[in-house]
């Protein structure tokens, strides 16, 4: 099966700006960093720039953000958008479906819903007070109808889910074909089982042309099959297998022997 490809490949465009973020992305893009499979992983230990660089094609694509902030004003990734502009971003063919995802700002991400949710029926409840008629019917209409829509995409109260079964729900109901969507670490707060559930979405949203680039310390969504995995342990980013991994060889040997790391902590 044919997969689309909408982003091919990023580079950095010149410039001489030593500051964050800026000496991250330089130390880790030397030249072109391509995206030839609908999967591509992001792996490294903290701190390596994995998520720096993730955050700042998502500014550079201007994508949808699910979180507590749209990225356009999310005081916290200012520097961010600044290294997103000096992106080149090569398209096969550009989409205007998908979004960025950050796991820790989630909970942020829920509180936005349920404050807009209340917001709109406050509104229409407002129009009462000045409109009447087939006027006061148009407006309530309109409100109404977004804070349903709201709700049957999310549900009465998305903060009634856990972490885990909150993200599920909102990739289920979010993730459509034809999008390009940045993920990072969305497996912090999945089981084993919700981790399996979450790479199941992965491959079939990938079948219906669907395009994803993902920053992960999870084994098992690494092993996703046939994906193209960056290690940021090493600078610049290169490519490699899955079996070369240092995070998958040491959860296997630990696994293996727990006991044998366990009596020299």
């Amino acid at each position: 099966m044919m997969c689309v490809i909408y982003l091919r490949s990023i580079s950095l465009k010149s410039n001489n700006d030593l500051s964050y973020p800026f000496n991250v992305a330089n130390s880790l893009v030397k030249d072109t960093m391509d995206f030839p499979t609908p999967v591509t992983f992001f792996v490294g230990e903290n701190g390596s720039g994995k998520s720096t660089l993730l955050e700042a094609i998502a500014a550079g694509i201007n994508l949808p953000a699910i979180g507590g902030e749209a990225i356009a004003y999310d005081e916290t990734l200012g520097d961010i958008r600044k290294l997103g502009q000096h992106l080149k971003l090569v398209w096969n063919r550009r989409t205007t479906r998908g979004f960025f995802m950050r796991s820790e700002d989630f909970f942020n991400f829920t509180r936005r819903i349920k404050k807009l949710t209340k917001e709109l029926a406050e509104e229409a409840k407002a129009f009462e007070e000045y409109l009447t008629g087939y006027g006061l019917q148009l407006a309530r209409g309109s409100v109404l109808g977004q804070r349903q829509a709201l709700i049957e995409k999310y549900g009465e109260d998305l903060q009634a889910y856990s972490h885990g079964e909150g993200i599920l729900h909102v990739l289920n109901q979010r993730i459509v074909p034809g999008g390009i969507y940045l993920l990072d670490e969305p497996e912090t707060p999945f089981s084993p089982q919700r981790q399996l559930a979450l790479i199941s979405i992965i491959k079939q949203m990938a079948e219906a042309d669907c395009q994803f680039i993902i920053a992960t310390h999870s084994p098992m969504l690494l092993a996703f099959p046939n994906a193209t995995i960056y290690s940021f342990d090493e600078s610049p980013v290169r490519t490699c297998q899955y079996t070369e991994l240092e995070h998958v060889n040491l959860t296997k040997d630990f696994l293996n022997a727990p006991e044998a790391f366990l009596r020299h902590l």
